[in-house]
């Protein structure tokens, strides 16, 4: 079992540096440069991705703001409605987040005018960095206690005040650097195969990962997530996302068996 602790921010002479901030911030930093050395070794434009990522980042921090305030926590928003605008409270959806990125990644690529194919060696690079950086930023939900479980007797469990629980931000952490490390070993096979099958895989298995790690989440606390029909928002999250991209697959290979053909 892993003891309790808990650490929010730490000093640097009289600044106070949030601890979950610090590690998104490490996590962007992180992904940035392993995205840039992937771009290095496949030959690909490092400014393309670097504008991408801006307009993405912007987007996520937006929308996953908004996801919070609407689907998480909206009655206590319209009671204090002044609230809003201080995330720096705490109060970001990494669902509504990846929403912002593909809207925002969907606009840049219109606005840029690539064509999807020319984009995929781009979305390969950016899939499988986003897992090395998301997994760095999750160590910061770990450390300052921000997703407690439900109760349990597993090794990897915290022993909270309220009772021996999964820390969701070690096991979605521990499950990000997991699924980093087998694809940055299946990327050059998988791109041998086509472009476009690393973002793919990864996505569908981060996103199926996600599904099942919310049923561990507490449901008992004051603090616990929103709940619509037994399922949390990052849950029909990812069931829409796991659809879509199980569709795109099977349509994938529907075409390649009929080229064939």
């Amino acid at each position: 079992m892993i003891p309790f602790f808990q650490i929010n921010y730490f000093q640097i002479g009289p600044i106070a540096i949030q601890m979950w901030g610090a590690f998104v911030a490490a996590g962007i930093v992180a992904a940035t440069l392993f995205m840039m050395r992937l771009a290095k070794k496949y030959l690909l434009s490092e400014e393309v991705l670097l504008d991408a990522e801006i307009w993405m980042l912007i987007s996520a921090f937006f929308f996953a703001r908004v996801f919070h305030v609407v689907f998480y926590n909206l009655d206590y928003y319209l009671q204090y409605p002044s609230e809003i605008l201080k995330f720096w409270h705490g109060g970001l959806s990494s669902t509504g987040g990846f929403f912002g990125a593909l809207l925002a990644l969907y606009l840049f690529i219109k606005f840029r005018h690539f064509k999807a194919k020319e984009f995929m060696p781009y979305f390969d690079i950016m899939a499988v960095s986003l897992l090395l950086g998301f997994g760095i930023g999750r160590l910061g939900c770990f450390i300052t206690d921000m997703h407690p479980g439900r109760l349990t007797n597993f090794f990897l469990a915290e022993q909270f005040p309220f009772g021996t629980r999964y820390n969701l931000g070690l096991l979605e952490s521990l499950v990000c650097f997991a699924l980093f490390a087998i694809f940055v070993w299946l990327f050059p096979k998988l791109i041998k195969k086509r472009w476009g099958l690393v973002a793919l895989y990864s996505s569908l298995s981060y996103a199926t990962a996600r599904f099942m790690l919310d049923f561990l989440r507490a449901t008992d606390l004051p603090m616990s997530d929103a709940r619509y029909g037994y399922l949390t928002p990052a849950q029909w999250g990812m069931g829409v996302i796991i659809i879509a991209l199980t569709l795109s697959l099977l349509i994938g290979r529907f075409k390649s068996r009929k080229v064939v053909d």
